[in-house]
C-alpha cells in the first residue's frame, strides 16, 4: 500500500502522521492513501485512491467523505486506536490486519498470487480463508476472472459431482437442461473449493485428475473439456490427520500442498482485533448514522478476550455492542457481551433452555463469569510473572504464548486497571 502525505500533514499531526504512514505501508495491496489535514486539498490523485482528512478534537470520530473518503478526529496522537481506525479505513475493500505476524502472512500471499499453483489454506473456522482467497485472487492476473466459492460441505453428496464438473442433458433423472459447473463457470478465474476435507473419497480421485490434467469430464459425456482454473482450498482439519486416519487421499493432498498458508486463530494475533472492529462498525453502521468509538476500556475487553468462534463471534459482539450504544457516540466496556460459550449436555439430566441476551439481563451472570475468567487469568498472568523475577520472555514460554501475545495481555490488563503498580510499565 502506498502512502501520501499532505504538505502540512507531518507538521500538524505529529507523531500520528508518521506512525500512520508506517502502519499503512506494510499493510496488504496496492491501494494509494492520502492523509492530510482537514484544512488542504490532498495531492493530485486518481479516482480510486482514498483520502483520509486528520483533525485534533476533544471527542474521537469517524466521519465518511463520499465513496472513497473519511474524516478522523482524534485527540490522543499515540492511541493505538487512532491508528487503527485509520488501518480500518485504509483496508476496508480487503483483508484487515496490524499484527506482525498477519502482515507477513499478507506479503506471502501477494508473492503466491503472481503463480498460478494451487493454494492450500488452513486454520480454524471463522478466521478469514476466503476473504484470504479473495485477496489472492484480486492480486492475481486473474482479478478479471470469476472468483467462484464452493463450500464442499454444504452441498449434497450425490450431486456434487454435477455441480463441480457439469453434466450434459438427461445424465441422470431431473437433468432436463445441461449445465457448465463450477470448474468450466470459474474458467480463467479461480475456484474455492471450501472444507475441501468433507468431499467424498471417490470424487477426490476425480478433483485429482482435474488438478493434474487441466480438464473435467461432465456427468454423461465421454469427452473431457479442458478449464483454466486456480484452485484455492480450504481445510478447518488438519489434514495430514485426515490423510493418515484414511479419510482423504494422500496424493491429492500433496497435489494441492503446493504452498500451504496457515491462518492463527484471533487469540493469536491479538493487535488485529483493534482493526477489525473499526471496520465492522463502518460495515454495521446504517447511512445516516454517527459512527460509534470504541472507548480504550472497550478496546481492552475485546482484546483480552480468548475469541474461541474468531472473527464470526468478534462480528456478534460487534454487533450487538452497537445496538446496546444506540447513536452514541462510543462504545464503551458495558456494551461489549460476548457469546455464551456452547456446552454438551446430558440426555440423562433434564435440561431447561434458558436464553443468554435476558440472562444477562435478569441478573448478570454472563457478564460476571466473564469477569471471573478474566480475572483469573489476570492473576495467572501476575502471579508467572512474579515466578520469573519479571522476565517476561520466561513468563510467556511458561504460560504457552508469544511475548507479543503477553505484552499485549499486559497492555490490555494496564487499560482494564487490573495491572498492578510494579508492572504497570
Amino acid at each position: 500500500m502506498q502512502v501520501r502525505l499532505g504538505e502540512n500533514t507531518e507538521k500538524k499531526h505529529a507523531p500520528l502522521a508518521r506512525l500512520a504512514a508506517t502502519a499503512l505501508g506494510s499493510g496488504p495491496g496496492t491501494a494509494t492513501v492520502h492523509l492530510c489535514d482537514h484544512a488542504e486539498e490532498p495531492l493530485a490523485r486518481r479516482r480510486d485512491d482514498l483520502v483520509i482528512t486528520l483533525c485534533r478534537g476533544e471527542i474521537p470520530s469517524i466521519v465518511p467523505a463520499g465513496a472513497r473518503g473519511f474524516a478522523i478526529t482524534y485527540a490522543d496522537p499515540t492511541d493505538r486506536a487512532v491508528i487503527a481506525a485509520i488501518a480500518a479505513c485504509s483496508q476496508s475493500s480487503g483483508p484487515i490486519c496490524a499484527d506482525p505476524g498477519s502482515l507477513a502472512l499478507m506479503a506471502l500471499a501477494e508473492r503466491v498470487a503472481q503463480s498460478d499453483i494451487p493454494l492450500l489454506i488452513d486454520g480454524p473456522t471463522g478466521t478469514g480463508k476466503e476473504v484470504l482467497s479473495r485477496f489472492v485472487h484480486a492480486s492475481s492476473a486473474r482479478r478479471d476472472g470469476r472468483f467462484v466459492a464452493v463450500n464442499c460441505a454444504a452441498m449434497p453428496e450425490a450431486m456434487l459431482e454435477a455441480l463441480l464438473f457439469g453434466h450434459r442433458k438427461g445424465a441422470f433423472t431431473g437433468a432436463s437442461e445441461a449445465a457448465e459447473g463450477f470448474f468450466r463457470a470459474a474458467d480463467g478465474g479461480t475456484l474455492l473449493l471450501d472444507e475441501i476435507a468433507e468431499m467424498p473419497l471417490g470424487l477426490q480421485a476425480k478433483l485429482l485428475r482435474a488438478l493434474q490434467e487441466g480438464e473435467v469430464v461432465p456427468l454423461g459425456a465421454t469427452m473431457p473439456v479442458k478449464v483454466d482454473v486456480r484452485v484455492i482450498a480450504c481445510a478447518n482439519r488438519d489434514l495430514p490427520t485426515e490423510v493418515a486416519e484414511g479419510r482423504f487421499r494422500a496424493d491429492l493432498y500433496y497435489r494441492l500442498n503446493v504452498f500451504p498458508l496457515s491462518l492463527a486463530a484471533l487469540r493469536d494475533r491479538p493487535e488485529d482485533i483493534a482493526p477489525i472492529v473499526f471496520a465492522m462498525i463502518l460495515r454495521h453502521t446504517p447511512a445516516g448514522v454517527p459512527v460509534a468509538w470504541p472507548s480504550r476500556a472497550a478496546l481492552a475487553k475485546l482484546e483480552y478476550h480468548p475469541w474461541p468462534g474468531n472473527i464470526r463471534e468478534l462480528e456478534n459482539v460487534v454487533r450487538r455492542a452497537l445496538v446496546l450504544a444506540g447513536n452514541g457516540a462510543s462504545i464503551e466496556a458495558s456494551h461489549i457481551i460476548f457469546d455464551s460459550a456452547a456446552r454438551c449436555v446430558s440426555t440423562e439430566t433434564p435440561v431447561f433452555s434458558t436464553p443468554a441476551m435476558p440472562a444477562i439481563a435478569r441478573g448478570g451472570t454472563a457478564s460476571r463469569l466473564s469477569s471471573i475468567v478474566r480475572d483469573t487469568e489476570a492473576q495467572a498472568i501476575i502471579d508467572t510473572l512474579d515466578a520469573c523475577d519479571g522476565h517476561r520472555g520466561e513468563t510467556a514460554r511458561v504460560l504457552g504464548i508469544s511475548e507479543r501475545t503477553l505484552r499485549y495481555r499486559l497492555a490490555s490488563l494496564r487499560d482494564a486497571g487490573l495491572a498492578p503498580a510494579r508492572i504497570a510499565r
